[in-house]
C-alpha cells in the first residue's frame, strides 16, 4: 500500500526527505520517502518495518544511496544497521524517540560522503 499510494504522493508533495536507491536484483532505481535524521557526519533513519524492508536491503547491498533533503541532494555510503543505544546517543535531544509500543530497535546509519 506504501509503495503505490503514500510514497508517490509523498514524493510529489516535496515535503519529505527521498531516498533514491537502487534494486539490489533489478538494478532498477526507487525513490522512497523516509524520516532523515542529520546526525553528526551523516543521517540516521528509523526502520519503523525492521532492516527486512526493500528498501533498507538494497541501500545495504548497494553500499549507499542519495537522499534530496530541505531541497539539496546529499551522497551517502556505508550503510550500517545500529541499534537503539547508539542511535538514541547520536539523535539530537529534540527528535522524539519512537514510542516503545512499535517495539522499534533497528536504525539504519548512513555517512555523508565528503566532497
Amino acid at each position: 500500500m506504501n509503495k503505490r499510494l503514500f510514497n508517490p504522493r509523498a514524493i510529489a508533495g516535496g515535503k519529505w526527505p527521498v531516498l533514491t536507491h537502487l534494486g539490489r536484483v533489478s538494478g532498477a532505481t526507487y525513490r522512497t520517502p523516509l524520516d532523515a535524521y542529520p546526525v553528526d557526519g551523516g543521517y540516521l533513519f528509523i526502520l519503523v518495518y525492521g532492516s527486512r524492508s526493500d528498501w533498507v536491503r538494497n541501500v545495504l547491498a548497494a553500499g549507499g544511496a542519495r537522499l534530496r533533503v530541505a531541497g539539496r541532494e546529499v551522497e551517502l555510503t556505508a550503510p550500517r544497521l545500529v541499534g537503539e543505544d547508539e542511535a538514541f546517543q547520536s539523535l539530537p535531544a529534540d527528535v522524539a524517540r519512537p514510542p516503545r509500543l512499535l517495539r522499534i530497535t533497528e536504525f539504519l546509519r548512513m555517512d555523508l560522503v565528503a566532497g
